[in-house]
């Protein structure tokens, strides 16, 4: 599970105690430059070719490196793989142009990540990043292992076509070593040669009746699935009435709400008509 340590830079360092003897090289180094020191990991960074891969690096203690002179170098040749100043990215080697990004987003931050496109084989080895701060300066070095499977592919081919050649040469010895044996049983060869032709025509014709089972079959398996259409066209036919029925059984709930407010309202006319016949009854009667 990756830790986040150092200018909220995503780490997968190893342990604390491999750690040392990197941070001692990096001070017996620059013994100078209490002001700024620059932290890589310390393990290689892996990619296959043709990958986009991320250099990282970052300030220790952490500081905006926005205005900083900033140079990833790479180490066997001396070239400059990318150079960063006062936000501007300057010249670089031919065969990096266009392929490097230095990652702006994190300058702030300190992070000194740098984006190495499309990476070839030859992008293999060591790379210096180099932080230039008036008179301070501090460097570390970022180890890259680019793998290029098609090469392991081929390798693994050319020690299977060892492997078959050597079964071939080793078949062919058998081969003729039967073939010596076949002619000095000859007579008996003819003999079986003539049972195997009887098992052949044999097999020729229960092939012949598979061919035609295989074509009844075919036609059984063309009726089915004409079956399955009618009855998926029937299924559709049946959810279309279903849905039918779903909006009648809707219009009759509408019209039983209906009837019931009607019902309720002439219940409610009833019960009015017999408070008033009570009240007619209860009151006297003129002369």
């Amino acid at each position: 599970m990756r830790s986040r340590s150092g200018c909220n830079h995503p780490s997968s360092t190893p342990p604390w105690r491999s750690l040392l003897p990197h941070l001692l090289a990096l001070l017996l180094l620059h013994p100078g430059s209490a002001q700024i020191r620059v932290v890589a990991p310390g393990f290689p960074i892996t990619a296959i070719v043709g990958q986009d891969v991320v250099l990282r690096c970052h300030l220790s203690p952490c500081k905006d490196a926005r205005s900083l002179d900033i140079r990833w170098i790479q180490d066997r040749s001396s070239g400059l793989v990318h150079h960063y100043q006062d936000g501007l990215d300057l010249e670089q080697m031919e065969e990096y142009k266009g392929r490097t990004e230095l990652l702006r987003n994190g300058l702030s931050d300190g992070n000194l990540d740098l984006r190495v496109t499309a990476v070839t084989s030859s992008d293999s080895g060591s790379y210096t990043c180099a932080v230039q701060d008036g008179a301070d300066y501090a460097e570390a070095v970022v180890n890259l292992e680019v793998s290029d499977p098609i090469s392991q592919i081929i390798h693994s081919w050319t020690v299977a076509l060892a492997v078959v050649v050597t079964i071939l040469l080793g078949s062919f010895i058998i081969i003729v070593f039967l073939h010596r044996k076949r002619a000095a049983q000859s007579r008996e060869l003819k003999t079986k040669d003539a049972e195997l032709e009887t098992k052949d025509a044999e097999l020729r014709r229960k092939d012949a009746e598979l061919g035609i089972k295989d074509a009844e079959l075919e036609t059984k398996d063309a009726e089915l699935r004409r079956k399955d259409a009618e009855l998926v066209s029937k299924g559709a036919e049946l959810e279309r009435k279903d849905a039918e029925l779903g909006i009648k059984d809707a219009e009759l709930g509408r019209k039983d709400a209906e009837l019931d407010r009607k019902d309720a309202e002439l219940r409610r006319k009833d019960e009015e008509l017999r408070i008033k016949d009570e009240e007619m009854s209860k009151s006297p009667s003129p002369n």
